[in-house]
């Protein structure tokens, strides 16, 4: 059987119980299909970037599936008939990650990485790059 991550949007105007009665129905339909379940991840109620079907909000939920294909699709297409999912993607792994994911992280694991990621740094008085000192747009503005 193959291994997946899911992770769906829900509607931010249902409470945490439907959420989680909402994972128990696609749970369902998972173990009926064959496949099981591993880690579910409730990320809780976060900011979209933009509206998604007149929301601001919503919240994430993280699924770890071993199930078939036709599982899957089942689960798919019941999440794009109902209407308290906003969205959902599902992706292919070769093995589930150990421990919590990157969004469960405790904010201080995350900080030991530094503040700015990999990218180290950023000095905003250095210009950077070999530009060499500013020369006037034309002749007239160095004549002063």
């Amino acid at each position: 059987m193959a291994l997946y991550e899911h992770v769906f949007l829900a509607r931010q105007d249902l409470s945490q119980q439907q959420v989680d009665e909402l994972v128990e129905r696609f749970k369902g339909v998972i173990t009926e299909g064959g496949g099981s379940i591993g880690r579910v991840e409730n990320w809780g109620l976060k900011s979209l970037t933009y509206r998604v079907k007149k929301n601001r909000k919503a919240y994430y939920t993280l699924m770890d599936l071993t199930c078939p294909p036709p599982a899957l699709a089942e689960m798919e297409r019941q999440m794009g008939l109902s209407e308290d999912v906003l969205r959902f993607l599902t992706i292919k792994v070769e093995k589930h990650e150990e421990g919590a994911s990157a969004m469960m992280q405790k904010r201080e694991e995350r900080s030991d990485r530094g503040n700015f990621g990999d990218r180290g740094p950023r000095s905003f008085g250095d210009r950077g790059g070999d530009r060499g000192p500013r020369r006037p747009r034309n002749e007239n503005e160095g004549a002063a």
